[in-house]
């Protein structure tokens, strides 16, 4: 195995600031595999580095050390696993949401889905002419979109203070802590360009 190998593992897993007994258990194996691992003792498998890329969303040659990390960023996604870990990831939270706080607080979570699909559709939307779709104008659109989800939140964060979301381990599985890595690591991308600007 390369020898910039455990380096790049434990660079990567002290930026996303996590420690390596959530790393190793978001990849199920023990944390003394993991720090075997990160301190070059114990050599792994291609599997292995094919599932930390991922989990870390770099390329391989990222993690051998043959590019950068900003240029070992993976651009396409596996599309398909995406889109069931959204589907799975929404029907989590709209169930433990129901069993939470009623129907209402569930349409309250449904609505915040829907009105982020429908700002995500105009964006998209906005080169190819569909504007005969919606009857209100952009920018108004935009802003008033936002108010709402505002709006929507506060209304959230009320309801979970009164009655908490409680999430089983089978809502969270492991395509869920997947969903909830990749947007950590997004923000954690953002924060460290936007700090180094």
């Amino acid at each position: 195995m390369n020898s910039r190998f455990p380096q790049v593992i434990t660079e990567q897993r002290k930026k996303r600031k996590l420690s390596q007994k959530q790393v190793a258990a978001d990849l199920g194996i023990s944390q003394a595999l993991l720090s075997h691992y990160e301190k070059g003792i114990r050599e792994c498998g291609l599997d292995f580095v094919v599932r930390i890329a991922d989990y870390y969303n770099v390329s391989c040659d990222c993690l051998l050390g043959r590019t950068s990390p900003e240029s070992g960023s993976i651009q396409t996604p596996d599309t398909a696993s995406d889109i069931e870990t959204v589907k799975k990831a929404a029907a989590c939270i709209l169930s433990a949401c129901q069993n939470a706080g009623g129907e209402e607080f569930e349409k309250e979570i449904f609505d915040f889905m829907i009105l982020n699909f429908y700002k995500l559709f105009r964006i998209i939307s906005e080169k190819n002419d569909n504007s005969s779709l919606f009857s209100i104008p952009d920018i108004p659109a935009e802003n008033l979109a936002d108010s709402v989800i505002m709006n929507i939140c506060a209304s959230i964060k009320l309801k979970s203070s009164d009655s908490p979301v409680k999430l089983t381990d089978e809502d969270t599985d492991n395509s869920f802590l997947q969903l909830i890595r990749k947007s950590e690591n997004k923000i954690s991308q953002f924060h460290s360009f936007y700090h180094s600007v």
